[in-house]
């Protein structure tokens, strides 16, 4: 009896260890997509402007794909924002990029150069339309903008692209009933109350740019009722990918006094081209998920992305890599 018992339990431990060598492959094969090395070369990254969500999210997500893909280099490149993306993507002039749905879809409309070679890696936060205007302001609603100096937004920008419809929805002509200025975020803020009567802004929240100065300066938010937006919705077109919604009361604490502010809001859209290497693009998906709370513990914005809503990249078919990983991950 003795002598049978230490059989037992070297079977039992060769099984124990061949088990753990299954389990050890099972991993590297989850964190190693087709257990190959990790993909190499240089790709562009389109963003935004500097103190937008864009530019962040895309400087954070350069350091997690150093650490997935070490010997990728991903170049950064300023822009004005969700058309200049586009365009830069369609073209060839960048590999990756972040866009608004809306500027993605009236790209489309337009018949864009390279239209039809967008793809979709990733739905991931929304954009909050952002009406700012000096907390002493007598502008109360979209319609009090008329014969103002109002920043719509930088040229080719995602904001221009929403401040004219919202105008427009109100009854004001962009171009006739107010002055127009061309400040973006970087600017808009401090020019507020100096030469600036409101600006409108489109971003995650909260935007750095705004959220540096609500920490030593006042300012307040115009609201965009459901009423208004449904003015918007039938612009038809591109409107369709906007929706109703609230601001938290969370997003800008020291401005909002505990209030929401009601506004419209767009889906963002990781996007590439359907020439990128689909293997390079499945790592590229796996990481933008996996990346999320690291991000979101400083984007706040990256925090909603998801797995069970990233694959919707309406008006955009997904890449095929994307698509690869989605099918890889689904329970």
């Amino acid at each position: 009896m003795s002598k049978v018992f230490p059989r037992i339990g070297r079977r039992r431990a060769l099984q124990s260890a061949a088990a753990g060598v299954v389990a050890l492959g099972l991993l590297l094969w989850w964190l190693l997509p087709l257990g190959e090395d990790p993909p190499s070369g240089t790709i562009v990254f389109s963003t935004g402007t500097r103190a937008g969500v864009y530019h962040e999210y895309g400087d954070r997500l350069r350091a997690e794909l150093a650490r997935d893909m070490p010997d990728l280099k991903v170049e950064l490149k300023t822009s004005a924002g969700s058309q200049e993306n586009v365009r830069r993507v369609a073209t060839g002039q960048a590999d990756l990029t972040i866009a608004a749905a809306d500027a993605v879809e009236t790209y489309e409309i337009d018949d864009g150069p390279g239209a039809d070679r967008l793809r979709g890696v990733a739905r991931l936060y929304d954009d909050y339309v952002q009406l700012v205007v000096p907390p002493d302001s007598d502008i109360e609603s979209v319609a009090d903008l008329r014969g103002k100096r109002v920043a719509i937004g930088l040229p080719h920008s995602g904001v221009r692209l929403i401040a004219n419809r919202v105008l427009e929805a109100a009854g004001i002509d962009p171009v006739k009933d107010i002055t127009a200025r061309s400040d973006g975020i970087d600017t808009g803020p401090r020019a507020l109350g100096n030469g600036l009567d409101a600006f409108f802004w489109s971003g995650g929240l909260p935007t750095r740019g705004l959220r540096e100065i609500a920490e030593t300066s006042d300012f307040r938010f115009v609201p965009i009722d459901a009423e208004l937006v449904a003015k918007v919705h039938a612009q038809g077109g591109a409107t369709r990918y906007y929706r109703a919604t609230n601001m938290p009361e969370s997003a800008y604490r020291t401005i909002q006094d505990g209030s929401t502010v009601a506004t419209l809001a767009v889906s963002n859209l990781l996007v590439t081209r359907k020439d990128l290497d689909p293997r390079l693009t499945e790592w590229l998906t796996r990481t933008v998920l996996d990346s999320r709370d690291g991000i979101g513990a400083h984007v706040h914005s990256a925090q909603l992305v998801d797995v069970r809503t990233a694959i919707y990249t309406d008006p955009l078919p997904l890449h095929q890599g994307a698509r690869r990983y989605y099918r890889s991950v689904k329970p």
